[in-house]
């Protein structure tokens, strides 16, 4: 059994910037899942990985001046944890009216080009944070059908999943933590798509995977800026790379990293609270 630390945090005064960059910096700490709400934060991480002196010294360094921070952590079993996201955080999204994302559970799903089957479990990535619609957006307004993808910490597989979808193939999708690279395949079986291939493990597989013409990778601004060198090997001449996980206030951290490898900005987009997403094209 998979199971997880339930840390609540609550925030006063709360509010949605609040919240957004305690998710960042929770999930910097190693915490994969977040349940925003009016008083404060609901997050998720494998008990295997939980430091509770490390989560104390995130809370006290939390940035944002006049906030007080209280928190309480609980052992929550894997089955449980499932039951509890399906029931109550996990509704159907339609994100550009052409991409429907939704559960096996879910019953009257709107229509749409694109349905996509989401079991998410323990796994990241539903399409409800803005970081995965903002990249799911960019996948839509992008030619896909041939082109080859990596999808770097695929969470769910969602997003790998509407690249095949679109035409997309090889489609790759690497994910670091065992439970989400299991839910992933689980994803992809279950919407059919035998195209994509997914693989436990982080940048270091790169080498071995097929070239792409689009990287994505929604992570966050460390890791991103950590091996932005691997993705660029990875990442065929004139290929686009998609990057979010991080907010609009990051942008030139993340492209002065991407600059002395030729991969240089070409638009971004933001939404919610100053997430973004930015594109990025390799120039050699």
């Amino acid at each position: 059994m998979n199971d997880y630390i339930e840390l609540r945090v609550n925030i006063s005064p709360c509010d949605e910037v609040a919240t957004d960059i305690l998710a960042a910096i929770l999930a910097d700490g190693g915490y994969e899942s977040f349940v925003p709400d009016t008083t404060g934060l609901t997050a998720y991480i494998p008990t295997r990985l939980f430091d509770r002196q490390a989560t104390d010294d995130i809370l006290a360094a939390f940035p944002l001046p006049g906030h007080d921070l209280t928190c309480s952590a609980t052992t929550i079993e894997g089955e449980d944890w499932n039951s509890e996201w399906e029931k109550h955080y996990f509704q159907p999204i339609v994100v550009a009216d052409k991409c429907v994302i939704h559960s096996s559970f879910h019953k009257d799903i709107p229509v749409c080009p694109y349905d996509i089957v989401i079991d998410p479990k323990m796994a990241f990535g539903t399409g409800h944070h803005a970081t995965t619609s903002l990249i799911i957006e960019q996948l839509l307004q992008t030619p896909l059908e041939g082109k080859s993808v990596i999808d770097m910490g695929t969470g769910t597989g969602i997003l790998a999943i509407l690249a095949a979808m679109r035409g997309a193939s090889p489609v790759t999708g690497i994910e670091i933590d065992p439970a989400a690279e299991a839910n992933a395949r689980e994803n992809v079986a279950t919407n059919g798509h035998p195209e994509i291939t997914i693989h436990l493990g982080d940048a270091s597989l790169l080498p071995s995977c097929p070239q792409a013409d689009i990287f994505i990778a929604n992570i966050n601004r460390n890791i991103i800026t950590n091996d932005i060198e691997a993705y660029f090997k990875a990442l065929n001449p004139g290929g686009t790379m998609l990057l979010s996980g991080f907010y609009e206030a990051d942008i030139p951290i993340i492209t002065d990293a991407a600059a002395p490898y030729g991969i240089a900005e070409t638009s971004h987009t933001v939404k919610g609270d100053n997430w973004t997403c930015l594109r990025l094209v390799k120039k050699y």
